[in-house]
């Protein structure tokens, strides 16, 4: 295979919101995979709040790209040429690919996928990591209970979607904070939450109140800050507050907004936990067994939003989840 390879690296460390310098456009030749690898190209990558954090020099679950780094990603490939026995030209492949048009790989930590049963984005999104997150982060972390209200931040992304439809599955109450009335109409309408909270239009606490007059059960956080404050007001008896991430602190340049709300976990007897979704690792299949199911029933719907170009628009892509422009799992297709 002798072809350009378009790829996206990391040139420095951003310092608050990541700039246009902060990347690397560069290329280079593809070769053809030596024993045991295989080659393709790459269709639909992967875009998560995630990546932010994955940017900066400090400890955390995955250690930081590197300067010069291809970009870590998500992405599904279709194999062109294979001396790998598990793969053949032809297969769809999900990995950690990076952000890049090719890619030869010796297929650890990749799965071949069908995408006759679904698009190649939802490997991306309710097949995949978001719906993991979505799956353990509620059930298990949560500890979700029939008859309980749920309330989860940034429902409208691609883990807030799940989750509420998930909990909604169960039998629970649902309340989902998003910004906009656009997002709040499909949160309540197409997607079946009780209750939608819009952040840009009025105040979270006193709207807290009206949706979850009881309290909240379980409190599903994906943004942080002054909305995780809000919420640790409200907290039922024994509540659980499910720490999934913090997008609304990602870009900031001076230190993360901590909860000065945290005494109610004392007064209420609740609990707050983090998790990382790679610890559920050995357990996806069961949980993509159930959310297909859920899918296929039409008590899961699906929402992606799909921008289609090439690998250099990556950078501009990745901003529209710090912008709140995307609906549900985004994702880039390349054309």
């Amino acid at each position: 295979m002798s072809v350009t390879n378009r790829q996206i690296r990391l040139a420095a460390r951003p310092v608050g919101e990541v700039k246009p310098d902060d990347w690397e456009h560069c290329s280079g030749p593809v070769d053809e995979p030596g024993p045991g690898r295989f080659a393709g190209r790459t269709r639909v990558i992967s875009l998560d709040p995630a990546m932010r954090g994955w940017l900066d020099d400090r400890p955390s679950y995955l250690p930081p790209v590197g300067i010069g780094e291809v970009m870590r990603a998500g992405s599904v490939i279709e194999v062109t040429a294979s001396r790998h026995p598990d793969f053949r030209p032809g297969d769809h492949v999900v990995g950690t690919f990076g952000v890049q048009e090719y890619v030869v790989s010796d297929g650890r930590g990749a799965m071949k996928v069908d995408t006759t049963l679904a698009p190649a984005s939802t490997y991306l999104g309710a097949l995949g990591m978001p719906g993991m997150t979505a799956y353990f982060g509620l059930l298990e972390v949560g500890a979700l209970k029939e008859g309980e209200t749920v309330v989860v931040s940034g429902a409208a992304g691609a883990v807030g979607t799940i989750v509420g439809q998930i909990a909604k599955a169960k039998g629970c109450r649902v309340v989902g904070i998003a910004g906009g009335p656009e997002k709040c109409a499909l949160l309540t309408g197409e997607l079946g939450f009780d209750a939608a909270i819009d952040y840009r239009a009025e105040d979270v606490r006193k709207a807290l109140r009206r949706e979850a007059p009881d309290g909240i059960d379980v409190y599903f956080d994906n943004v942080g800050g002054d909305i995780l404050d809000a919420a640790l007001t409200r907290l039922a008896m024994h509540a659980r507050v499910v720490v999934c991430g913090a997008i609304s602190q990602y870009n900031n340049a001076t230190p993360v907004q901590g909860p000065s709300n945290y005494l109610s976990l004392l007064v209420r007897r609740a609990r707050m936990e983090g998790f990382v979704v790679f610890d559920y690792a050995k357990r996806y299949a069961q949980a993509a067994q159930e959310i297909s199911a859920w899918i296929g029933a039409g008590r899961i719907r699906v929402k992606e939003h799909v921008v289609r170009g090439s690998v250099d628009d990556f950078p501009e892509t990745l901003q529209m989840l710090f912008r709140g422009e995307n609906v549900g799992k985004l994702v880039l297709e390349l054309a």
